[in-house]
């Protein structure tokens, strides 16, 4: 929708900010004004200033970052910056900020907030090394070492621990949850990181968030628990599309083993240290491990069970009624006073025993059925039983319609073949100004689409070995430089051990990168480092990478991206579609999965000499109806079913001129 009226003051400065000769332009050699980064830019200014919602599709190279940051520090408003994920985060406020800080002269406080996670807790830091009781013989090293950062940071935050690895399992020892924090009782409080990251980000004009922990704060809301962020004028969703999908995880409820062993670990310890002649702890501790070990047990094989599943379980309501049996309710309530962990345990112990109830009444009697969606997912080690929400699109409008501030939606994939309809719906923005701001760079000269004519259906056997097939001569012709998206973990383990063989055949010097064998991380600076690189991964490849150049020149996805329709949760919605007679295919499924294509296809072009193919094997693509519908959602790439023209491109990409760091825009403006 366009917009109206007279330019504001901020829309004016806005404008000067982007000039050729402003600000920007002065801190950054080689930048060059583009009309659809201003457009974005007017248009976040807009809604700061009307508190309205806005939706804003930002095409690769449009330079949302600082179209939405511009706004957002020269209107003395405060606003929540929130992303998708915590790398993005990391780059806004370590990278981008200080950077536009500096180009505008802007004054404004800025904080950076993420979960209680990702701060060292050095109350639990050092009871546990006190303790010394490890699953793991190197998690007294990491331990040591993260003590060694925690003495010397001034945050605390995880992702600044040199040398350890964010995901090390040593961290849940050196870390703290919303149900073991002692909070105000705690004698490190005064010293708390995690306490320090909040006060900083209430004083703060712009505060760096991600969407877990936004959602997390809506939820704790809901409860009438005290908020986690403060109060803004605006919140600007970076990577918006994931936010109904993130809001989904959040403002449900359930309880998973986890939680149940973390519990029966904290009783023992609280009962020892605080109550040690008032009850057997060991014992109650023991018999609820137990039950949790049967529950995993009854639980069968890894994988996710609807509430109809559940119900055909019986060994599974057994053992969720054995371990509410054995959850020591009477003796927490009868010796809480003795100790302000046991305390704490018997707030936590009621709130478990509430969820197990809310979870098996659900599946069992089937109360509450139609508005929240009762399954489980069951993992190796462990069991979650999850209630969802049918829908978050009336909790997200609730709260922003209480707010009173403006939400701004932006990510490079938010509309289908020109529509909002399915995001805004998702999201509770019905009615919301919408704006569409397409990449400046020319996909009709810069890559192919191509969709080989052999590769068949990809219900059918031998999928797999045609896909190879169908891609190994382009992956050769290209020298590697390229990505082999999967929509299934089976199909990467599948396409890693045929193109291991296709590549050990030839000697071509590819160097195979497979999702698993190390961090996301480490894959994709292996991937920038080689000069022939492969790289097979699935959903966390499709979006967030950034390869510019021409270390990238040809992405490969097996098949079209729809969502397992065995999914418990999206099952649930399709049957509520069909109850009320629409169409879930075309209402929610389409749109996912073109809303899913475009991030894929969007890792191929990511500057303005970048040159490449992306090759969908699915001939859906080309031969079912709803195929038009993704390509339209597609940036406009020259296309073709020819594997002649495909492998032409290639070789011409593999002879172009490499892009270098001169060809890139500067940092922060793509």
């Amino acid at each position: 929708m366009p917009f109206a009226g007279a330019a504001s003051r901020l829309a004016e400065s806005v404008d000067a900010a982007f000039d050729a000769e402003g600000p920007i332009a002065r801190a950054n050699a080689g930048y060059l004004p583009r009309a659809a980064q201003r457009e974005m830019a007017r248009a976040v200014a807009e809604a700061i200033d009307t508190g309205q919602p806005l939706v804003v599709e930002a095409g690769t190279g449009v330079g949302k970052t600082f179209a939405y940051l511009v706004p957002a520090l020269l209107s003395g408003a405060r606003v929540l910056v929130s992303t998708g994920t915590k790398t993005l985060q990391d780059q806004l406020f370590r990278r981008d900020l200080p950077r536009l800080r500096e180009a505008l002269g802007s004054g404004a406080r800025v904080a950076l907030l993420k979960g209680r996670a990702n701060y060292v807790c050095r109350h639990h830091l050092r009871r546990n090394l006190a303790e010394g009781r490890f699953e793991r013989r190197e998690d007294i090293a990491v331990l040591r070492r993260i003590e060694r950062f925690a003495a010397i940071s001034a945050t605390g935050d995880r992702s600044e621990a040199p040398g350890i690895a964010e995901d090390a399992p040593a961290w849940s020892l050196a870390t703290s949850t919303r149900e073991n924090c002692l909070g105000q009782e705690c004698d490190d409080h005064g010293n708390c990181f995690v306490f320090r990251a909040r006060q900083a980000a209430q004083t703060a004009d712009l505060v760096v968030v991600n969407h877990h922990l936004f959602c997390a704060d809506l939820s704790l809301r809901d409860e009438g628990v005290a908020e986690l962020l403060p109060s803004a004028n605006a919140i600007v969703f970076d990577e918006a599309h994931q936010l109904p999908q993130v809001a989904t995880q959040f403002l449900g409820r359930g309880v998973s083993t986890r939680q149940l062993v973390d519990f029966a670990r904290d009783l023992h310890r609280a009962g020892r240290d605080e109550a040690l002649d008032a009850a057997d702890w060991t014992a109650l501790s023991a018999q609820l491990e137990q039950a949790v070990r049967e529950l995993r047990l009854a639980a069968g094989r890894p994988g996710r069970r609807d509430a109809a599943q559940a119900r055909a379980n019986d060994a599974l309501r057994e053992a969720v009624d054995g371990v509410l049996r054995v959850l020591p309710r009477e003796a927490l309530a009868r010796f809480a006073e003795r100790g302000r962990e046991l305390g704490r345990l018997l707030v936590r112990v009621e709130e478990l025993a509430v969820r197990l109830r809310e979870w098996s009444d659900g599946v069992w009697q089937r109360s509450g059925e139609g508005e929240s969606i009762y399954w489980a997912e069951v993992h190796a080690n462990g069991v979650a039983l999850q209630i969802t929400p049918l829908t978050v699109a009336d909790t997200l409008r609730r709260h922003r319609e209480a707010s009173a501030c403006a939400w701004i939606m932006t990510s490079a994939t938010l509309s289908v073949a020109g529509s909002f309809d399915h995001f805004a719906t998702a999201a509770g923005l019905e009615g919301a100004r919408t704006l569409r701001c397409d990449s400046p760079f020319d996909y009709a000269r810069q890559a192919l689409l191509y969709v080989p004519r052999d590769c068949g259906d990809p219900a059918s056997a031998g999928f797999a070995e045609r896909v190879a097939r169908a891609a190994w001569p382009l992956i050769a012709a290209n020298g590697g430089r390229a990505f082999l998206l999967c929509t299934s973990l089976r199909m990467v383990e599948q396409q890693a051990m045929l193109m291991a063989e296709r590549i050990a055949a030839s000697d071509c010097g590819i160097e195979l990168l497979v999702q698993g064998s190390a961090s996301r991380s480490s894959l994709i600076e292996r991937f920038r480092s080689s000069p022939r690189p492969l790289l097979v991964g699935s959903a966390s490849f499709w979006e967030g990478v950034d390869v510019v150049g021409d270390r990238l020149s040809l992405v490969v996805i097996d098949k079209l991206p729809f969502a397992a329709p065995d999914d418990p949760i999206l099952a649930a919605r399709i049957d509520a579609a069909k109850r009320a007679g629409r169409d879930p295919f075309r209402e929610m499924q389409l749109p996912a999965a073109a809303m899913a294509l475009k991030q894929g296809a969007g890792r191929l072009i990511r500057s303005e000499t970048d040159r490449g193919v992306l090759m969908i094997c699915d001939e859906r693509l080309a031969t079912r109806p709803y195929g038009r519908k993704l390509v339209a959602s597609l940036p406009a790439f020259r296309r073709t079913r020819d594997a002649e023209e495909a492998l032409a491109f290639c070789e011409t990409s593999l002879s172009a001129t490499p892009a270098t760091s001169d060809d890139r825009l500067p940092a922060g403006l793509s």
